[in-house]
């Protein structure tokens, strides 16, 4: 019997020895798959970060890229408008000098007629005043002092005119009258013969 109980002993012995190997297989198996659980984790955290960082600069790019452009843009619409506003202001100073040479040449325009406008009043004014010395001479008149005003002499003028065609009249027969008295001797002295 002795050898019986060695023989069990010897049997849970072995399968102790088998159980404890099985469970260091078991334990290095899991601790294997593990690692290489691990590992592959790792991969896929390098690879996503990988994906991430290439996202990331691709979404960088396409921002840095949008914001060339925009600041192209933006440059080019002042340029734009720098070149509008200058255009704006040539145009104000042209305007400018264009309305000072439209004054100038007004100015001159009116001034010339003023001038001309008084020589014609003064050449008027010459011609009523001789008119009148000639009308007074004719009526028998002494001519007066020149007139102070135009209108004056106007006035003066148009009186002696309406006057001058009785006083006219009257200077002819008056000067007809000795024109008869020599052709009246005349036929007197022929009668006497």
């Amino acid at each position: 019997m002795a050898t019986r109980k060695t023989s069990k002993k010897s049997e849970l012995a072995t399968a102790g020895a088998h159980l404890s190997t099985a469970a260091k297989e078991v334990g290095t198996a899991v601790s294997h798959k593990l690692e290489a659980l691990g590992d592959a984790m790792s991969a896929s955290m390098k690879k996503a970060k990988k994906r991430a960082t290439v996202q990331r600069d691709k979404v960088q790019r396409k921002i840095g890229s949008l914001v060339k452009m925009a600041e192209k843009q933006l440059a080019k619409a002042q340029s734009q408008l720098s070149k509008a506003g200058a255009s704006a202001e040539k145009s104000v100073r042209a305007a400018e000098k264009k309305l000072e040479a439209t004054k100038r040449s007004t100015s001159r325009q009116l001034n010339a007629l003023q001038a001309s406008a008084e020589r014609k009043a003064k050449a008027l004014q010459k011609a009523v005043e001789k008119e009148a010395k000639a009308l007074k001479k004719a009526v028998g008149m002494k001519p007066a002092a020149a007139p102070a005003k135009p209108a004056a002499v106007a006035k003066k003028a148009a009186p002696a005119k309406k006057a001058a065609p009785a006083k006219k009249a009257a200077a002819k027969k008056a000067v007809a009258k000795p024109a008869a008295k020599p052709v009246a001797k005349k036929a007197a002295k022929k009668a006497a013969k």
